[in-house]
């Protein structure tokens, strides 16, 4: 009996183990900007975007299926976020840690990727109304808009003034243009 339930202990320990390593298996984080390909030394704005599914929101009804794939192979700088224009025009950019500036034009179908902690913009620049959807890669990705970050959590006017080179009043005017916080 002492024996079996050794056996049973054993085998018990050895499930645990191996179903917690599994609830602890994730993506590593990552310790650069980007990846690159290795055929490719230094990007540029076009290493965001993916216009292999422009016109899929076309008023017309395709005639037969067709797919549209937007793996790694494809695009290679899928990391955290995707924007997917589904109506409009989108001027997109983000700023690396190097301070380049990224920018883009994106039409209805176009995709851009946004990597993980990179300031990052999307701005309406067509006639009428944009429309875009977000995928995260991440279940709680978190949103940190910089001006609210800066100008309404509450540090020191003059600590801002200084760190933007600028006076005082400048700081409260930044201030008092801001609207209210989005709410996601």
């Amino acid at each position: 009996m002492a024996s079996l339930l050794k056996l049973f202990f054993s085998i018990l320990a050895t499930t645990l183990l191996a179903t917690s390593q599994l609830a602890n298996s994730g993506d590593p984080d990552i310790l650069s900007d980007f990846i690159l390909p290795p055929d490719l030394p230094e990007p540029d704005e076009h290493f965001f975007t993916f216009n292999g599914t422009r016109g899929i929101f076309d008023a017309t009804r395709p005639t037969s299926f067709k797919i549209a794939k937007a793996s790694l192979a494809e695009f290679p700088s899928l990391e955290a976020e995707l924007l997917l224009v589904a109506r409009g025009v989108l001027e997109v950019g983000l700023v690396d840690s190097a301070n380049r500036l990224y920018t883009q034009t994106l039409q209805s179908g176009d995709m851009f990727v946004f990597p993980k902690g990179l300031v990052h913009y999307q701005s309406n620049v067509g006639r009428n109304t944009a429309v875009a959807f977000s995928a995260f890669g991440s279940a709680s990705a978190g949103t940190v808009s910089l001006p609210t970050a800066l100008f309404g959590s509450g540090i020191d006017d003059d600590v801002l003034a200084k760190g933007f080179k600028t006076d005082e009043d400048t700081v409260r005017g930044l201030e008092a243009g801001l609207a209210p916080p989005m709410k996601y």
